[in-house]
């Protein structure tokens, strides 16, 4: 027990992983709601995947640019300007809907300026974990925990979410994500002892900056490969939560009838179709975070190649067996195994690539890792909403994941080392 939590021998993080935690939930909640609202106003899978795409406008310029400000400026100054755009962002969107005035494209500007912060965000979040860490030997539990706490959020985001949208529709969890933010903001302010990692680089020499870093990364074969797989499984397989919406309603909603008449019974639903879909996230929540915490539970010379290969393949895998399945409660214990199996393919990468780069790289590292997971999920959002509007939503989600269990098989084949990391 010591060994799973032993990163919490250290103050900063253990604020973190509070103030973190509780904002993640409200984060899940927005998600969740945000696809319930662009499908009750639409009825169209493409509009999802459209929803996906879109954040790749602020995307691509940002995401660079964010990894080297991280590598540039402290790390809590960077994130805590972030956190407070994201809670105005949450605040605006609850505004809109409870005005009655929501319309589609407002929606959908909301999700670009969503991904513009985050894109900025996500890659000094990844990297500051070293900063809290003081002792380098609990950076791969500390890394390990942040997948649990970010997947302990996916189960219970999402499920509440589903309950709140049914009873009192989307507002209302958009406004409590807006506040849920005030505690990572805390919990960053009452840091202490953060190491001072400020190295300012003039604006002429800011390109030659995030330069340097493709170069280091296009010349380490085993950090490529890691990022390819991220990739083609963000692409491929991750876009199942983009048309989850698509199989609560119309694939299982039938099947869900008797949980959803037995939760209705006890209290008015607004929206009926919000519960299956939060009980469907919520296991995958809940099979992520059981996932992330075996991960943080690796002693320090763990195999974890081996179980970064096998995520590799059981995640397409159990994909396609989800979209086989017709019945509500073998899909509930499906979503279960492919949360897990998300985690050891995801935070294992994370890990590696994090272990396996100097500290003074690690900040354009993962804004290469981050623009290769987000740019590829929106991407695949996009394809998959097309699709599943062409043939149907299951066979979307089977012919992705097939195609991703393919290329798993190919690089376990082809790239031994990667099996080798440890």
């Amino acid at each position: 027990m010591y060994y799973t939590f032993r990163a919490f021998r250290h103050r900063n993080y253990r604020l973190w992983f509070i103030g973190q935690g509780i904002s993640l939930i409200g984060s899940w909640m927005q998600t969740m709601a945000q696809q319930v609202l662009i499908y009750r106003l639409t009825g169209s899978a493409a509009a999802l995947g459209l929803m996906s795409l879109l954040g790749l406008i602020p995307l691509l310029p940002f995401a660079l640019w964010g990894g080297s400000l991280s590598d540039r400026l402290p790390k809590q100054k960077v994130i805590l300007v972030c956190q407070v755009l994201l809670m105005l962002q949450a605040f605006g969107l609850a505004v809109v809907v409870w005005t009655g005035v929501v319309q589609v494209w407002q929606v959908y500007v909301f999700s670009i300026l969503l991904a513009a912060i985050q894109a900025v965000d996500l890659p000094a979040r990844q990297a500051f974990t070293v900063d809290m860490v003081d002792d380098k030997a609990d950076l791969t539990n500390a890394i390990g925990l942040n997948s649990a706490m970010f997947n302990g959020a996916r189960a219970i985001g999402p499920a509440a979410a589903g309950i709140l949208v049914a009873a009192t529709g989307e507002g209302t969890a958009f406004f409590i994500n807006g506040l849920s933010f005030i505690a990572v903001i805390i919990s960053l302010l009452m840091m202490r002892n953060l190491p001072q990692s400020s190295r300012p680089v003039e604006s002429s020499k800011l390109k030659g900056h995030m330069i340097e870093g493709l170069r280091f990364l296009f010349k380490q074969q085993s950090l490529l490969v890691l990022i390819s797989l991220v990739g083609v499984s963000a692409f491929l397989s991750m876009p199942y939560n983009t048309l989850m919406p698509v199989f609560a309603e119309k694939v299982l909603f039938q099947n869900a009838q008797p949980v959803v008449g037995a939760i209705c019974g006890v209290m008015s639903c607004q929206s009926p179709e919000a519960l299956p879909l939060g009980l469907l996230l919520g296991m995958m929540g809940t099979g992520a975070t059981i996932g992330a915490l075996l991960v943080a539970s690796l002693p320090d010379r763990a195999k974890r190649g081996v179980m970064l290969t096998i995520g590799n393949l059981s995640f397409p895998a159990m994909l396609v067996l989800f979209a086989l399945s017709r019945s509500f409660g073998w899909s509930l214990l499906i979503m279960l195994m492919v949360g897990v199996s998300f985690t050891w393919q995801n935070a294992l990468a994370n890990t590696l690539l994090q272990l396996n780069t100097p500290d003074e790289m690690r900040g354009r590292v993962m804004s290469f890792y981050s623009l290769s997971f987000q740019t590829m999920m929106r991407l695949g959002g996009m394809q998959a909403g097309l699709v599943a509007d062409w043939l149907s939503a299951p066979l979307s989600v089977g012919i992705g994941a097939v195609i991703s269990l393919l290329y798993g098989l190919f690089v376990a084949i082809a790239y031994p080392k990667v099996r080798r990391l440890t």
